[in-house]
């Protein structure tokens, strides 16, 4: 088990670092192909946009297949799009190569997971779980780090090594035996469970931070570089925002087992809210990448609670575990794709601060939504802490 678990770990790591690795390197890129803030929000969508398109059939493959082959399929696709990526020299390549990163990723992420899950022990499924989770947000405090190696030596280089740590990690994973049972999934449970009113609110809410770090990434990466900051500091930005993430997560945790899963939701809801208005004033670099760390806190209040809400509603609609993930995917994805996207597009056309303004409108919407509702669902349960954030 404790190698399965270090196997599954540096999966996950190298799966989130080079999701991550796009933040400080956005500026260089938007001068070096002469990208609009939309052409840069297209870049930063293009990851979590493969990793859409791709959820739902990995969930199907996982459940079929099994989790080693998921993983035997997505490492060389992560591994050989890095290439493309580092010697790319046209945004189309760029976008390309990132979908396509993004495709194996929602392999290698789902059957890394998944893999662990149906392994362990019943007693100790929560306690891996978190410790295979806990390595991805690692991989997100060292991704904006790669980045920054990236553009101070060689892209070519740096990205051009993931394609031997992937076939690395391919080769361990092929040695590794696994107990998995093949089985068919449903389209009728499916159907059960999206029309579930627990699935939908689950699912919205691990898209809306989802959204929001997408927004944050391409604004204010790009709004750090026209206040002074290089990539270096954007790259350290992004990193310590990761860190705060990460420190708060396990907090969050622990919050929901006791008090339920969305007393802590909504506190991120309306602390997110506050400093996603902050985040308009600013003139300077300096205070604006304290705000860019706050907000890391403030999100990572949601992902705990959110996804193991997700989790345990699959699980009770009778769902494979490879197709709950699978939905935690498509929730992430499908918030970071449109927030990316969209948040480039908006403050082109309008002004930076338009964009992280509707961002708090929404948080704020939600937070009304939830209301006062009282939840105490899987007080018991040790909750799913994920890197996907800023994944």
């Amino acid at each position: 088990m404790r190698r399965l678990v270090l196997l599954t770990s540096a999966i996950v790591f190298v799966d989130t670092s080079f999701y991550a690795v796009v933040a400080p390197l956005l500026p260089s890129y938007a001068e070096q192909f002469d990208l609009s803030k939309t052409g840069a929000g297209v870049l930063a969508a293009a990851y979590p946009l493969g990793t859409l398109i791709g959820a739902i059939p990995c969930g199907v493959l996982a459940a079929r297949w099994g989790p080693r082959r998921l993983v035997l399929v997505g490492l060389p696709l992560m591994g050989l799009s890095s290439v493309v990526f580092g010697f790319a020299q046209n945004v189309f390549l760029l976008d390309a190569a990132r979908f396509v990163q993004g495709v194996g990723g929602a392999a290698s992420w789902a059957g890394a997971l998944v893999w662990v899950l149906t392994e362990a022990p019943a007693e100790r499924r929560g306690e891996l779980l978190g410790t295979v989770l806990g390595a991805g947000l690692a991989g997100a405090l060292v991704g904006p780090a790669v980045g920054g190696l990236a553009e101070a030596t060689s892209s070519e280089i740096v990205f051009s090594s993931i394609l031997l740590v992937a076939a690395g990690l391919a080769a361990w994973a092929a040695g590794t035996p696994q107990t998995h049972v093949a089985k068919g999934l449903g389209g009728a449970s499916v159907g059960r469970a999206l029309r579930r009113p627990e699935v939908l609110r689950a699912m919205w809410l691990v898209t809306l931070p989802g959204f929001a770090f997408g927004v944050l990434n391409v604004v204010g990466s790009l709004r750090l570089d026209s206040l002074g900051a290089g990539t270096a500091a954007v790259a350290a930005t992004f990193l310590v925002a990761a860190g705060a993430e990460a420190l708060i997560s396990p907090v969050v945790g622990r919050i929901s087992d006791r008090r339920g899963r969305l007393r802590p939701v909504r506190a991120g809801l309306a602390a997110s809210a506050l400093v996603l208005v902050a985040l308009t004033l600013p003139g300077e670099a300096l205070l604006l990448a304290f705000g860019v760390v706050v907000l890391g806190a403030t999100l990572g209040a949601f992902w705990a609670p959110a996804m193991a809400m997700l989790a345990d509603a699959a699980e009770h609609a009778g769902l494979d575990q490879g197709f709950a993930f699978a939905l935690v995917n498509v929730a992430w994805a499908l918030g970071q794709v449109t927030g990316s996207a969209s948040g480039g597009a908006v403050a082109q056309a309008t002004s930076d601060a338009v964009p992280f303004l509707g961002v708090s409108a929404l948080c704020v919407v939600t937070l009304v939504a939830l209301g006062r509702r009282a939840t105490t669902a899987g007080t018991g349960a040790q909750p799913v802490v994920a890197a996907q954030r800023s994944r």
